[in-house]
């Protein structure tokens, strides 16, 4: 389902954010910085900078802020100096990446043109697709023009990729060689002023490099249609060459707003962080996967925050948002405070959580999860999948009350769903588990967790008579008694395994925040 490459919420950004996460923590060892930390730590970062392929005059212009700002009153004064440089290169990654955020800026009479640039083989004809059936979710009524009309089938590729957006197409010409796209471009729109669509999105050609024919014909488009967005994709994956085409275009045909595409890439990420600094153009959008809904918005401080391993929240609870029927949110919720939640209601959480798109993804926009790649690599998305495939193989009756099930209920179900027993018998245990725990939540209260005892404040002892207790494990007089806490005490320092709900692994304690999240999501508090 998702390639093993994948790497956090951005493969492109893994190594440069591995870099800076280590630089970073090398330096709060530190009490109070000297210049010679500073100048150690800007140098570190310069060459992470350098190693993902970023222009040099953006890493020098950026490391000389950093270093000025780094050696001025605000660090020295700070009570964490290290935490205050981190804020810094935050601010100024903010900066670079184009600093607000920029929305596609729409007509005051309709239709809105959106014209498409961009060298071939960068994505535009998936991306005019994808802002199709995002522009049709926010209530709008694109027209796909096809005036790619050089390349081989680009405009049966076109014609595909709107019918899976269910989006409407005017192709009046074959391509492959044949029509003029400037004339296309021109009947489109006229098109859709006629049908009444709101938004024009022209799919313009493309060339394996910069070349004068190419700028003349997407000029030529500009100029005959008077488009209201220019937007040129570029793939992230080029790495230098991005500045230099950047450049190209920009001098050729003027585009208002880029495009980044293949962010789910294994590369270096040097152009999303060099042409909306090198260019003064903003980044408006980011394609991060294959499939048409893989499109968002580019929020320059997100970004910033997945690079430093500081987490992308927001864009996570929009996921969530989107794909959570906030009515059926509060059923749930009524269900877990009066123990009536089942394997039935789980299974439709289940499916929900599948629209949100990759688990990987999900929990790549965590704080900290820079720090637990091998645990992310580990995660088996199919996982879901043999939960959801052992429920569907119970009854209605065996859903919604899991204690009638014997062994050969349980017999027949994992033959069902081609699991084993054990495996049948784990996703039961761990249901039962979880159900009390979210029970507990939505009323407030902190659950037991198995083998940590109460959840309370990070630091705080779980018993009041615990103080003389040694670290090492149990000092019981019992050797049996003794034996089984230290096997407790083990099990609760064991690293979980990335594995799907109930199959494999065990337990893990949720932080004081994912309590509340989780309280939030039921509506208390």
């Amino acid at each position: 389902m998702v390639s093993r490459k994948l790497k956090g919420t951005m493969a492109t950004f893994g190594t440069l954010s591995d870099r800076l996460t280590e630089t970073f923590r090398n330096l709060r060892t530190k009490g109070k910085l000297s210049p010679a930390d500073v100048d150690g730590t800007v140098r570190e970062i310069r060459r992470a900078l350098l190693d993902a392929d970023v222009a040099l005059a953006v890493v020098k212009d950026f490391t000389a802020k950093v270093r000025e700002r780094a050696l001025g009153d605000e660090v020295n004064r700070a009570l964490n100096p290290a935490q205050q440089v981190v804020q810094i290169v935050n601010e100024e990654l903010i900066e670079i990446l184009g600093g607000q955020q920029r929305r596609l800026e729409f007509a005051k009479t309709p239709p809105t043109v959106i014209m498409l640039a961009g060298l071939q083989g960068s994505g535009k004809t998936t991306f005019a697709g994808k802002l199709a059936k995002q522009l049709q979710g926010e209530g709008h009524t694109p027209l796909l023009v096809a005036a790619d009309l050089q390349r081989p089938n680009a405009v049966t590729q076109l014609q595909v990729v709107a019918e899976r957006a269910g989006a409407a197409i005017f192709a009046p010409e074959p391509g492959n060689g044949v029509g003029d796209p400037v004339q296309v471009s021109m009947a489109g729109v006229e098109h859709a002023r006629r049908r009444q669509h709101d938004v024009v999105i022209i799919d313009t050609a493309g060339r394996l490099g910069v070349d004068a024919e190419l700028m003349k014909q997407a000029s030529d488009i500009r100029s005959a249609t008077d488009p209201d967005e220019v937007l040129f994709v570029i793939d992230a994956m080029i790495g230098q060459d991005a500045v230099n085409t950047a450049r190209a275009f920009q001098e050729g045909v003027d585009f208002t707003g880029v495009v980044l595409s293949k962010l789910d890439g294994d590369a270096r990420g040097g152009a999303a962080l060099s042409v909306a600094s090198v260019t003064g153009r903003p980044i408006i959008f980011a394609s991060t996967g294959e499939n048409l809904e893989d499109l968002e918005p580019f929020h320059p401080d997100r970004m910033a925050s997945r690079i430093l391993d500081l987490g992308d929240i927001l864009t996570l609870i929009e996921q969530a948002q989107q794909a959570f029927d906030e009515e059926e949110a509060m059923k749930v919720a009524e269900k877990l405070a009066n123990e009536a939640f089942t394997l039935e209601d789980f299974l439709e959480q289940l499916q929900q959580m599948k629209k949100m798109g990759s688990m990987k993804k999900m929990l790549g926009m965590l704080p900290g999860m820079g720090q637990m790649k091998q645990q992310l690599d580990d995660f088996d998305e199919r996982e879901i999948d043999r939960t959801e495939a052992i429920i569907r193989s119970m009854t209605p009756g065996e859903r919604r009350n899991p204690k009638i099930l014997n062994g050969s209920r349980r017999l027949r179900i994992a033959k069902g769903s081609g699991m084993t027993v054990t495996d049948v018998n784990q996703l039961v245990q761990r249901f039962d588990q979880a159900a009390k725990m979210m029970k507990t939540v939505a009323r407030g209260g902190t659950p037991q967790i198995p083998g940590m005892g109460s959840m309370g404040k990070p630091g705080a002892s779980s018993k009041r008579g615990r103080k003389g207790k040694s670290k090492g494990g149990s000092r019981s007089g019992n050797p049996a008694k003794r034996a089984a806490e230290n096997a407790g005490l083990t099990m609760s320092n064991a690293t979980p395994t990335g594995s799907g709900f109930g199959l494999g692994g065990g337990p893990k304690a949720p932080s004081e925040a994912d309590l509340a999240a989780i309280q939030k999501l039921f509506g208390k508090g």
